[in-house]
Formats: structure tokens, sequence, C-alpha cells
């Protein structure tokens, strides 16, 4: 892909990901394309459909949540590190949720597409071994699982809209002690 088309399929998946937070399924194409500040067509030449450009904007958001939790968890203390990590997914839930939520549901025996199962299966392993990590230091209950946090990540994103800081803050401080995370 030439220079400029790969800065113009990332300015449509930047904006994809703002315009589809914004109004989830009721999002346009043509709304994408003018906060991209391209054509139509040059939207329908990188993603074929709508739904393609859905599934294409859920895995590079997931795909950006995974690098944070990376390179959040990779610093000396695990259990600072586990509770900033939270304090990022918290607030990035909402994006996140609304993203996967306009997926097709995949309890049809079809299933995600190969690229969105990837991503959150990466994202899901960054999760995990930021958990395992503050386990092992004792900055973290030992029978808390994955899974555990992340129904907490999924209530907090439901229960929560884009701007409710402090709210929000106070929640994910209840949840860290639930959690035994040192704040």
């Amino acid at each position: 892909m030439r220079r400029d088309g790969a800065a113009n399929r990332e300015k449509v998946l930047l904006a994809a990901e703002h315009v589809f937070a914004e109004k989830g399924a009721a999002a346009s194409t043509d709304e994408v394309a003018q906060r991209a500040g391209v054509s139509i067509a040059t939207v329908f030449r990188n993603f074929a459909t709508k739904q393609d450009l859905i599934e294409a904007t859920a895995v590079r958001y997931l795909e950006k949540l995974t690098a944070e939790a990376l390179r959040l968890t990779d610093g000396p203390d695990a259990g600072k590190a586990f509770a900033s990590l939270l304090r990022t997914l918290a607030a990035a839930g909402p994006v996140k949720m609304t993203l996967l939520d306009l997926l097709p549901p995949h309890d049809d025996g079809e299933g995600l597409s190969r690229p969105v199962t990837e991503a959150a299966d990466a994202f899901r392993a960054a999760l995990d071994g930021a958990l395992h990590r503050a386990q092992a230091v004792g900055a973290a209950r030992p029978e808390v699982t994955g899974d555990d946090v992340s129904l907490l990540l999924r209530a907090l994103a439901y229960a929560t809209g884009l701007s409710e800081g402090e709210a929000l803050d106070r929640a994910v401080g209840i949840v860290l002690d639930g959690l035994g995370v040192p704040r």
C-alpha cells in the first residue's frame, strides 16, 4: 500500500473509532469520511462494507489497548502497573464495548472473524499477564481470575459514559479495593 493510502486508511480508522463511539449503529460511513477528511470513495476503497470498517476499527482499537496494556505492565511495580492498567481500560471501556457490540452476534456458529478473534485473544492474554504479575508480588488477591477482571471492566464500561470522570474514578477505586490491588 502506498504511503498516502496507508495514511488515509489510518485517518479513516481513527475517525471511525470516534464516530462509532459517539453514534453506535446509527453512525454512517459518510460521517466517517467527513470526520477523516476523505471522500466516501476512499472509505470504500479501503473497506468494502460498513461491517468491514466496523471490524477493522474494533481490531485496531483492541490492538491499541493491548499495546497499552503491555506498556503499562512493563514497569517495575506490578501492583501500580495493574492499577494503572485497570484505570486505563475502564476509561476506554465504553468505546471498546460499543465497537464490539456493533459486530455481528457470534453465537450462530459462524463466530467472529479471525482478525477480531486474534485481537481479542491478544488483549485478553495481556490483561491476564498483568493480573498474574500483580498476583505474583501479592498486589492482587490470588483467587481473582482474568474472567473476574473482564466482567468488572465490562460492567464499568456499560455503567459509565464517556464523560463520567469522577464517578468512574471512584468506581475503579472500589473495584481495585475489592481486587486487593494497592492504589
